[in-house]
């Protein structure tokens, strides 16, 4: 049973904000002091995106775990789909219906949203509130620098491969892609050297 009123959930629940919380604001701050600058909620992309690395073509969506169904199972009873509770999403016992086909649509919508990002070119990390938490902040951090850093070693790698240039100044030969790094889409000229 739930201790509010209804009216005092629905003030709660309103209040919630859906941009600059806190984990946003973690995630923004590491990654500004890890050097990298950004651009927030750009408009022209499918699902406005929370974070915005236009020189490693990468989008940043820093989702909390309850509106987002982190860790959520699906089980199928009566041809229907029966959203389960997980550590960091509890399902509300009141009204759970509405909930349930409220985080339904939003996991439906990101995974729509971040088809058409790969469509156009662009890689998407999600970050879930649940990793940043104080003892594996730093952690979930420093991965994020390392994606980062990853993706755009691996897109400029490419540019210098299709141009021909294939050693460094230093006559050092640029580390040869396996053939999983060959599947992924090859970066738009305008982000090559």
């Amino acid at each position: 049973m739930d201790k509010l009123s209804p009216q005092q959930r629905h003030a709660n629940m309103a209040a919630i904000r859906g941009k600059n919380t806190k984990p946003e604001l973690i995630v923004r701050k590491g990654l500004w002091k890890r050097g990298f600058r950004y651009r927030l909620n750009h408009k022209r992309l499918p699902g406005h995106p929370d974070l915005v690395l236009r020189k490693y073509r990468t989008c940043i969506f820093v989702n909390g775990c309850f509106w987002h169904g982190h860790h959520t199972q699906c089980t199928i009873h009566n041809s229907q789909c029966i959203i389960e509770s997980s550590e960091c999403c509890k399902i509300p016992k009141t009204n759970r219906e509405f909930w349930v086909a409220k985080i339904r649509r939003n996991k439906e919508r990101d995974k729509e949203e971040q088809r058409r990002l790969a469509e156009m070119g662009w890689h998407c990390i999600t970050v879930w509130e649940c990793e940043l938490k104080p003892s594996k902040r730093e952690e979930t951090l420093d991965s994020i620098a390392f994606t980062l850093n990853h993706i755009w070693l691996q897109n400029h790698t490419r540019c210098l491969m299709a141009d021909g240039r294939g050693k460094m100044d230093s006559g050092i030969p640029y580390p040869q892609l396996d053939e999983e790094d060959m599947q992924m889409p090859m970066a738009a000229e305008d982000e090559c050297l």
